[in-house]
């Protein structure tokens, strides 16, 4: 049943897991899928028909992530994840974003609450 997920985009989302899958891989939909998913207490979305901008936040976040990650070494699975949840942290605490008028994620949200 994981082999399923294996190509589906994951998503920190506050403290929620959110599995995002492009519209022509419709695997989020088969039962065992579901169920997992359900299982795992995990959200899911997926982009909707001919609507290309569904994908862009995550595609912006994965190629700045990328182009970080991509020019470094790592000694093993364990290092590069502990990379990961530090851009990831990063990201979401200390990056500004031009979008949102130079705040970070985590002050745009709390201004909105």
């Amino acid at each position: 049943m994981l082999e399923d997920l294996d190509w589906f985009t994951v998503l920190i989302v506050n403290v929620n897991i959110m599995i995002h899958s492009l519209r022509y891989r419709m695997s989020l939909h088969k039962p065992h899928v579901q169920k997992l998913l359900k299982q795992q207490g995990l959200g899911y979305s997926m982009s909707r028909h001919g609507n290309c901008w569904d994908n862009a936040p995550q595609e912006s976040f994965s190629g700045h992530m990328k182009d970080h990650v991509d020019n470094h070494s790592y000694t093993s699975l364990k290092v590069l994840q502990r990379e990961i949840d530090r851009y990831i942290h990063n990201y979401n605490n200390r990056r500004y974003q031009w979008g949102l008028k130079k705040m970070t994620l985590l002050r745009t949200r709390a201004l909105k609450n």
